[in-house]
């Protein structure tokens, strides 16, 4: 069971959701009240990590194609 919990699918869940929220907040932020500049590039720059991560770990997961 303990296993489950650090197996790399349900860390690539993990990273999805929190794609997601950082998705959002950057959304509303940008709509409802701007953030300062550096707040939202520091956003934006965190988002795009965990997109090169969900890649990364989405490669490793993914079975070999034949030859």
């Amino acid at each position: 069971m303990d296993d489950n919990l650090h197996s790399p699918q349900r860390r690539l869940i993990e990273l999805r959701i929190e794609h997601g929220d950082l998705d959002s907040l950057i959304d509303q932020a940008s709509i409802e009240r701007p953030l300062d500049e550096l707040t939202l590039r520091r956003l934006k720059k965190r988002r795009l990590a965990l997109r090169d991560q969900i890649a990364t770990l989405e490669m490793r997961l993914r079975p070999p194609e034949p030859a």
